[in-house]
């Protein structure tokens, strides 16, 4: 079992790592590079996925592409923002659920739909063995689409902030082992989009992944909600972060993020007064 601590380690590690690339107003919309190793080169432009929608080209010799944020997201009417949020559970943390330990937010949800908030959520496919009606109501209802976020969100690449380490030849049967957990809850929302754990990923991850057809999605705007208690300063740093085509990154697990639903009810209003419309990835992806 991975440990409470080691796990906010993960969390807040992840968030750190991101740190400079949330601060940077001229990141590339697409990245076929990896975050720990060499860079490969910009993928090619958005196309329509065979489910519906859009996903990217995949970059330099094939390998899975990388979305970060629209960057040519200019001019009020193209303010445009999307708010994801990771649904984190490995698959050793069933003990822990049945003690009582939430890795949901059905608070957040209903703030996201009492706000009429299209959102993204990244699931992996043991958070929705372990709540399959929620993962159902969020994959059934028009105003979520749910992503893959591996299935025990262990890590695609090493070091990870700790985390366990998926074997090259695994990869694959990973992401389709969660698809296919997520599919099973009867959740019909879902878009061809992946998010590596911990947001660590290489050249080796992206070719294994190539198969999938699947669009890798990382964010530019670290909201900092990952064992926060200051719902205040959550929502302060995702405010001073958003741009114009900026992706947010936040979490659907309330023991790992316990601010997270507070946050989010002062972020909405707040960035919709300064002229903002809120998308899923899908749109924001298509442009």
């Amino acid at each position: 079992m991975i440990a409470l601590t080691v796990l906010s380690g993960v969390l807040a590690g992840c968030a750190g790592s991101e740190a400079t690339r949330a601060g940077n107003t001229a990141l590339p919309t697409v990245s076929g590079g990896p975050a720990t190793g060499p860079a490969t080169g910009p993928a090619s432009p958005s196309r329509a996925s065979e489910s519906g929608p859009p996903v990217l080209a995949p970059g330099p010799g094939g390998l899975t592409p990388v979305f970060e944020r629209r960057a040519d997201a200019s001019g009020s009417r193209n303010k445009v923002v999307a708010l994801t949020f990771d649904a984190d559970m490995t698959a050793d943390q069933g003990p822990r659920a049945a003690a009582g330990e939430r890795f949901d937010n059905p608070g957040l949800i209903a703030s996201l739909r009492r706000m009429k908030v299209p959102s993204t959520v990244f699931m992996t496919g043991r958070w929705a063995q372990e709540y399959p009606a929620q993962a159902r109501s969020i994959g059934t209802d028009p105003l979520f689409e749910i992503a893959n976020h591996s299935y025990s969100h262990y890590a695609f690449s090493s070091p990870c902030y700790g985390l366990p380490t998926v074997a090259e030849a695994g990869m694959r049967g990973d992401v389709e082992r969660a698809f296919t957990a997520i599919r099973k809850t009867g959740a019909r929302n879902l878009v061809p989009y992946f998010r590596f754990p911990g947001g660590c990923y290489d050249d080796a991850s992206l070719k294994a992944l190539a198969p999938t057809g699947v669009t890798a999605v990382q964010w530019d705007v670290v909201s900092g909600d990952a064992f926060a208690t200051d719902a205040d300063a959550v929502a302060e740093q995702v405010l001073d972060g958003v741009e114009p085509g900026s992706l947010v990154v936040m979490h659907c697990t309330r023991s790992a993020a316990p601010v997270t639903d507070e946050a989010v009810r002062r972020i909405v209003p707040e960035l919709r007064e300064r002229g903002y419309r809120f998308v899923k990835v899908s749109e924001l992806m298509r442009g």
